[in-house]
């Protein structure tokens, strides 16, 4: 087993009916920008009647038909926010727990503390999370999972990550391994990926490898290292 090897995401999660929802952030092969990406799967219609809007430099998941949303609370919530220097990402919203917590002076960990899984029982479905802090023309990143210590979700397990950047390298963490039932939590460490120079050709081959009934949205930011500009594409599966 080489523990060094940088995988195709395409070809990582390809023929995977379920990873659930995902975070992706590293660093592009000519070293030029950074990569930060978040998509959505959803197997309920509940869950699959979302879209991705931007406001203002955020990114949020909304309804798309107003009329069929049974329950709004676990589905609905910012999940790209921007705090100075920080980019924030998050699958829930936890991602205004960590605005508010380096708004404070907390810093990304101490602020997700308070929170833990969401109370999806038998799935507690884990929160997942990552922000990428800009400094000096470069940029380093952390990842949390916040998951279920056991079947019963008697307490929460807390895991974190911290990263330098490197020339192609990315990590992705996603909230399940695959379908079942109930649905097993990801496991281990952030899963390492390659990460394109170009944009379209990252964002293509990460949505079509997801698969096709359960992909709902997906986001992915680019940041230009030298002058903190950026590009972005967004796909929505309902138009």
């Amino acid at each position: 087993m080489d523990i060094y090897k940088i995988n195709d995401i395409g070809e990582l999660i390809k023929d995977n009916s379920y990873v659930g929802r995902g975070i992706v952030i590293g660093k592009t092969m000519d070293s030029k920008k950074a990569c930060c990406a978040y998509f959505i799967m959803g197997r309920s219609a509940n869950s699959r009647n979302r879209i991705f809007t931007k406001k203002d430099g955020e990114v949020f998941t909304e309804p798309f038909d107003v009329s069929k949303v049974e329950d709004p609370s676990l589905i609905i919530y910012a999940a790209l926010r921007q705090f100075e220097n920080n980019l924030i990402v998050t699958n829930g919203d936890q991602t205004d727990t960590i605005y508010d917590g380096i708004k404070n002076g907390l810093s990304f960990n101490k602020a997700l503390e308070s929170r833990c899984f969401e109370p999806d029982s038998p799935n507690f479905t884990p929160r997942i999370s990552g922000m990428l802090t800009f400094e000096n023309g470069d940029f380093s990143y952390q990842m949390s999972i916040l998951k279920s210590i056991d079947e019963e979700g008697s307490d929460c397990a807390r895991y974190g990550f911290s990263y330098p950047s490197k020339s192609g390298l990315g990590h992705f963490i996603h909230t399940y391994v695959c379908d079942g039932n109930p649905i097993p939590t990801f496991q281990g460490e952030p899963e390492r990926v390659e990460i394109d120079s170009d944009i379209d050709a990252f964002t293509n081959k990460l949505w079509n490898a997801l698969d096709k009934d359960n992909k709902i949205s997906l986001y992915v930011r680019y940041i230009d290292l030298s002058n903190g500009e950026y590009e972005d594409r967004l796909v929505n599966k309902n138009k």
